[in-house]
């Protein structure tokens, strides 16, 4: 396949050149504009307790969590009778406007306290507007747009879950193009050094570029059939530049040292394809897999990453793999066009040259000390990734966001301004009640007032704190009730999205109750999420393990192998994941990687994505070393020349595709948004230390320690892999 592969692009190299110039176009074209059509959301699992609750509220009660807040401001006071005139007729003014399905304000609820700044200079108003996401985000627009700065006479802010939406997609829109104009150049100038000619650094630049914008069409083909998260654009396009410059290096990397070796073009290409042609289209088979593991969750702002990451790890391949070698016969000596650094002669393909480079006395090194090295680079890891213990998760909200951003300003005076989580409340549904009149209410929303971080409960009984009744039934506490239900909101004392938020659903759940209850709000979808990912995450954790385990048997023909390839990333990982629960969750590296609100949890969402896409590029790696120390054991039999002969063919290129795909990833600091900046250290941190501390100490520690066992299998595995083994021929 691969030879035949490589004569078309030779023969046809001008007509795949020209198909890749209709594809670039009509990429551009079509995916450029693909941002507009992505999502915020995604972080809940439609079938859990709270998003039926969301939905029971909505079809009965027209209520539920607001999707406007507005922050009242007037120095006179929001008591003075001007004010609460004037704010009495925005509210008014408000509910009226088409698409909102319920407004109330601190004025209209009766002065609720709750809803007044304690220095009596703002008051809050909260509407909730009907439809999907999209339909949210075009009412919210146009509302913005009428009560921004004033209205009534009243100073005004705009705040709320529509807004912080709003800016994400803006945020993340302005983010990419900021992050692609400072990545390519410093991208370039490290190629440089690395490929060691102006053209051959430009190559990896052409190939990721054809493949970012096909992966944008692909994206936006995808937004056809099913929501797209706007993360994923970001995220995507970085891991379809790492690769696609990942694959060029290997690919330009075979191709010099055949032309090196005195190869005409077309035999050179040939072979490349033959043998470098056949990992890089295994090792995206490698990443897709790891990345299939997240379509088990139910939530689209996991799976789209699936949706979009696959393809992505595919046309990555397919670039590198047709326009790539048909761009290299165009070039042909060309491809060494402004030299900037002596190109050392490459290795002789048998194994005959020196191999007494750097990675050659590394591993060496370390096979002299294999227990030492291997204690002491575990124990590093395990101290790197003991914060991992006290990982405390959380939803994303607007302090998510940059400082500049409106809905997080308005979010942070709200939570330093108001006693109460007014936005934040729980709402409890409890089906057949006869009525209004119904004497269970009161008992239950009384004892439902007792219970710890509750400030009150409001009911169709009145409203209710610390046990007691403090305001009797009025004609606003009617809106609790619909037909044979009713609910009671619960507004917490403290952060809503924490441990102690998820704490108070637990007890709610657990108090008894005079009806079926149904628990929904933001607290409730944070515990649903969490639970929800833990119950899938076995399976995808099985998803993973097993399919690298048999890539890697494929490879290798060991079940040994692939074993301690599955432990050391799974090591090298939970070491990833404790730095960035130091960093971000504890918050030691606020205004080292930009500002961002410490929240004392991380968004539940990034350690997942992290675990998947780090894990493919961990085991993309580990198939370019195994596959080299694999082809040597075979020809020598000797297992410590093999290690060491095998990192010194690849050390130095794991590691320049390491660094290079990690300035891709780094380049996420640049975004405003939080736990971008999160995935972005931790996708670098992970590919660096996997290249470096796993590849460079402990594979060969390892190997050392065990031998000629690294190459067991029973004999009918052996056979198989006879068979249908994967090697570069």
């Amino acid at each position: 396949m691969f030879v035949s592969l490589a004569r078309f692009t030779c023969r046809r190299s001008k007509l795949v050149l020209y198909l890749s110039g209709v594809l670039l176009v009509m990429a551009g074209a079509l995916g450029g504009g693909v941002i507009k059509e992505l999502s915020a959301g995604g972080f809940v699992d439609n079938s859990t307790e709270s998003a039926k609750t969301a939905q029971v509220m909505d079809d009965r009660f027209r209520a539920g969590a607001p999707d406007l807040v507005l922050l009242v401001s007037d120095e006179r006071g929001v008591d003075s009778p001007a004010v609460a005139a004037a704010g009495a007729r925005l509210t008014e003014r408000v509910a009226d406007e088409p698409g909102v399905e319920q407004a109330a304000s601190y004025w209209s609820l009766g002065k609720a306290a709750p809803l007044r700044a304690e220095d009596g200079r703002q008051a809050l108003l909260m509407a909730r507007i009907s439809g999907d996401e999209d339909q949210v985000q075009n009412t919210f627009k146009r509302l913005e747009s009428h009560y921004q700065h004033r209205a009534e006479g009243l100073d005004i802010r705009v705040g709320g879950n529509a807004l912080a939406d709003k800016e994400m997609s803006e945020t993340t829109e302005k983010d990419l193009v900021k992050i692609e104009a400072v990545t390519f150049p410093v991208l370039l100038v490290v190629m440089l050094f690395v490929f060691r000619s102006v053209v051959a650094a430009l190559v990896p630049l052409m190939v990721s570029g054809l493949t970012i914008l096909s992966v944008l069409l692909v994206i936006r083909i995808l937004t056809l059939f099913t929501e797209v998260s706007a993360l994923a654009s970001n995220v995507t396009t970085g891991l379809g530049l790492g690769l696609a410059i990942d694959y060029s290096l290997i690919l330009i990397k075979r191709y010099r040292e055949e032309r090196g070796r005195g190869s005409e073009t077309d035999q050179a290409i040939a072979t490349t394809l033959r043998t470098a042609g056949r990992t890089v289209l295994f090792s995206a088979v490698t990443v897709t897999l790891a990345l299939g593991a997240l379509l088990v969750f139910p939530f689209y702002f996991l799976r789209s990453f699936a949706y979009a990451g696959i393809p992505t790890a595919l046309l990555a391949a397919f670039v590198s793999l047709t326009f790539l070698p048909a761009l290299l016969k165009a070039l042909d000596h060309r491809i060494e066009k402004g030299r900037v650094l002596r190109r050392r002669t490459p290795e002789a393909e048998d194994g005959s040259g020196s191999g007494e480079g750097f990675w050659h006395r590394l591993a060496t090194g370390v096979m002299r000390f294999p227990l030492p090295v291997a204690g002491a680079v575990t124990a590093l890891l395990l101290l790197l990734g003991a914060p991992f213990l006290d990982l405390r998760l959380s939803l994303p909200d607007e302090r998510v966001l940059p400082a500049e951003s409106q809905a997080r300003q308005v979010g942070s005076d709200i939570r330093d301004g108001f006693r109460a989580q007014e936005t934040q409340a729980l709402n409890v549904v409890l089906d057949r009640t006869p009525g209004p009149g119904d004497r269970n209410v009161a008992p239950y929303a009384e004892r439902l007032s007792k219970l710890g971080d509750v400030s009150r409960v409001d009911s169709e009984a009145g409203t209710f704190a610390d046990g007691r009744l403090v305001q009797r039934p009025s004609d606003l506490s009617k809106r609790f009730g619909s037909g044979h239900s009713t609910y009671l909101s619960v507004v917490p004392s403290h952060q809503s999205l924490s441990e102690e938020g998820r704490a108070l659903v637990q007890d709610i759940r657990d108090l008894p109750a005079p009806y079926p209850v149904q628990v929904g709000g933001p607290a409730a979808e944070l515990t649903d999420s969490i639970d929800s990912m833990n119950a899938r995450l076995p399976v995808a954790l099985a998803v993973i393990a097993a399919s690298s385990f048999t890539v890697l048997f494929l490879f290798t023909g060991s079940l040994l192998l692939p074993l301690k390839a599955l432990i050391l990333n799974c090591l090298s990982l939970s070491a990833t994941l404790g730095v960035l629960v130091w960093g971000f969750q504890d918050g030691h590296l606020e205004g080292v990687v930009g500002d961002f609100v410490v929240t004392d949890s991380i968004t539940w969402t990034v350690p997942v994505l992290l675990f998947c896409i780090a894990f493919g590029l961990s085991m993309d790696y580990e198939v370019f070393l195994l596959s080299r120390i694999k082809e040597e054991y075979d020809r020598t039999g000797d297992n410590v020349t093999s290690v060491a002969r095998g990192l010194e063919r690849t050390g130095s290129m794991i590691t320049a595709a390491a660094v290079l795909i990690a300035i891709v990833f780094l380049g996420f600091l640049i975004s405003g948004i939080v736990y971008l900046k999160a995935i972005g250290i931790g996708l670098a941190l992970a590919v660096l230390m996997d290249a470096t501390l796993v590849r460079g100490t402990l594979v060969p520690a390892f190997m050392r320690l065990v031998g000629k066992g690294n190459w067991w299998a029973p004999k009918p595995l052996r056979a198989l892999h006879a068979k249908v083994g994967l090697r570069e021929k």
